[in-house]
């Protein structure tokens, strides 16, 4: 049996999930999906948790897809992907769906995917030194974990795009500025201070703050139809030369030399 790449551990009403791959740099693989997965289903259904905490073991928050594993899976790596994004997807929509708040503790990087699980958070606290990259096209892949969707709601459609085109990373402060986090504290304080704001949600009404989220998400609809467009998208460009390429030159770490 493999052991779990994310661990829950509850803390009163609060939940502290954390994905728990350090010496990857939590990146997502099939395994991580399916945990995360059922993490999400652990908290939703469990009446005792009223707020959730979600952050990354060691230096940092998620560097999205594995994308070692996405390399050994070959020809046959389109449907991997699926199976990996039909797992990350509804976990998010677990969280997104939820009574409970869900707040993202943001250590060092968040990229790719990780990106998407700060952006489905309803709350985020980052450290001072925080980054977020999308880094998708950078390895001529496309946007998913809900990027696609959150991204341009929480930014606006132009910085969303900027981000997406140019893969430039934004600091903890730009993240504040553009309303990607709702604080920034020092980097060794992070998950105690979203620990402290998840407990004082979780005193409140959790019934009101879920059909709040939930009145939140019919407003902007359309989620899960988004998600199921980020997984084909993703799967059938990753076996093409162009998505091939970026891959192995990422893990090459060689510049790509995309066809003209």
């Amino acid at each position: 049996m493999s052991q779990s790449t994310v661990n829950v551990e509850t803390r009163g009403a609060v939940a502290l999930v954390t994905i728990d791959r350090p010496d990857d740099a939590n990146t997502l693989n099939v395994q991580v999906g399916m945990d995360l997965l059922a993490a999400a289903m652990t908290c939703g259904r469990n009446p005792a948790v009223r707020a959730v905490v979600l952050t990354g073991a060691g230096r940092h928050f998620c560097f999205g897809g594995d994308l070692q594993s996405f390399k050994s899976k070959g020809a046959s790596v389109d449907a991997y992907i699926r199976e990996l994004t039909g797992y990350l997807h509804a976990s998010i929509s677990h969280f997104v769906r939820m009574d409970a708040p869900v707040i993202a503790a943001v250590n060092g990087t968040a990229a790719g995917g990780g990106v998407g699980f700060v952006a489905m958070a309803d709350l985020a606290i980052a450290g001072e030194s925080s980054k977020f990259n999308l880094a998708y096209t950078a390895v001529a892949l496309m946007p998913d974990c809900s990027t696609s969707f959150f991204l341009p709601r929480i930014l606006g459609t132009k910085r969303a795009m900027e981000l997406m085109l140019t893969n430039r990373a934004l600091t903890a402060q730009e993240a504040l500025e553009w309303g990607l986090v709702n604080r920034v504290v020092p980097d060794g304080e992070v998950v105690t201070e979203a620990l402290k704001l998840a407990e004082k949600l979780a005193a409140g009404p959790l019934h009101a703050f879920g059909k709040t989220k939930r009145l939140l998400a019919q407003s902007v609809a359309g989620l899960e139809s988004q998600m199921v467009l980020e997984s084909e998208g993703i799967a059938r460009q990753a076996v093409t030369a162009e998505g091939q390429e970026g891959i192995n030159a990422f893990l090459e770490k060689r510049k790509p030399r995309f066809a003209r």
